[in-house]
């Protein structure tokens, strides 16, 4: 268990990345800067001690392990629970602070009763993938403090937030205390926090910064399709394309003699090639839209529900 790792004499404990851009990978980070990530989080959150936190999440991953150690570091009461799709339904005592995945979330708002539990837990982070647009719409409703959460296991969770709930609502990512970012050349998001981080990192992540600090991701670089020399960002169209198609979907892409790379949209729900093009046409440029529409029973996912791009890309291509 991840309790036994934290109260042993060691410095470190271990940490396994999520795969979702490679092979998954174990770093020892030190414990002094997983408290310091925890403090972020409870100054921003304003948690107090004897809040009701819930651990819903595989204490195998950093998401989980950070739970554990906000719960030390804030003393907070942690209150765990199998991890699952829905874990709400175990739930029936007041929580003031959880974490979720978007996952989880969506299936706690298809459940009347967990909806119900959702909406009445104080204080919600949610991340380890995109929010879809019509979840941000619905959440946008509420009037519990719900934020999206921006981070990496390199930056031991999170270390920017944006709000999804109420009249605050933002796509703007506010970095928590201690953290600064900028842009590197290539439009890269560059995060110092070395309270946190041993390093100054680079991200794969295509940042628009504000003079305030703020930032929002537009994609990752290495999502970048260049087809016939013009540089298609495919989260942001996926964002679009998710706005008016509700069934699991992806893009990608495939060598073209022509092009070099022709973008390719694989989705999983058969008989619906037709209607996803429908909708390509309609909310994409001529230049954005699909040369090919694959069917695949199935995405490949990391663990932590992340599309697996990689393990994608060589599925489509071995068809």
């Amino acid at each position: 268990m991840f309790t036994d790792e934290w109260n042993n004499s060691s410095e470190y404990v271990e940490v396994q990345t999520s795969g979702s851009t490679g092979t998954p990978k174990v770093m020892r980070v030190k414990k002094s800067r997983m408290e310091a990530s925890a403090r972020m989080t409870i100054d921003f959150l304003r948690l107090k001690p004897t809040d009701k936190a819930l651990l819903c999440l595989p204490d195998k991953y950093i998401a989980g392990k950070m739970m554990i150690v906000r719960s030390i570091v804030g003393k907070l009461n942690l209150v765990s629970v199998e991890p699952s799709g829905n874990p709400l339904l175990e739930v029936e005592e007041h929580i003031h602070f959880a974490a979720f995945t978007p996952m989880q979330v969506y299936n706690m708002l298809q459940n009347e009763q967990t909806r119900l539990r959702f909406e009445a837990i104080d204080k919600i982070i949610i991340g380890g993938g995109a929010i879809s647009p019509s979840m941000a719409q619905e959440l946008r409703g509420m009037k519990n403090e719900i934020w999206s959460t921006y981070g990496m296991t390199e930056t031991l969770s999170h270390i920017a937030m944006r709000r999804l709930s109420g009249e605050s609502a933002s796509e703007w990512y506010e970095p928590l205390r201690g953290v600064k970012v900028c842009a590197n050349e290539e439009g890269c998001l560059v995060i110092e926090a070395l309270h946190v981080a041993e390093e100054v990192l680079t991200t794969n992540d295509i940042a628009e910064i504000r003079e305030d600090g703020k930032f929002k991701i537009l994609g990752r670089k290495d999502n970048v399709v260049c087809s016939g020399g013009i540089k298609l960002q495919i989260e942001q169209m996926e964002v679009r394309i998710a706005s008016h198609y509700d069934r699991e979907f992806a893009l990608s892409w495939l060598p073209d003699e022509k092009l070099g790379q022709a973008l390719a949209l694989v989705y999983t729900t058969k008989g619906d090639g037709e209607k996803i093009k429908t909708v390509c046409e309609e909310v994409l440029d001529r230049v954005e839209r699909p040369k090919s529409y694959i069917y695949l029973s199935e995405i490949p996912h990391t663990e932590t529900n992340k599309i697996a791009r990689n393990r994608l890309n060589m599925a489509i291509r071995a068809l």
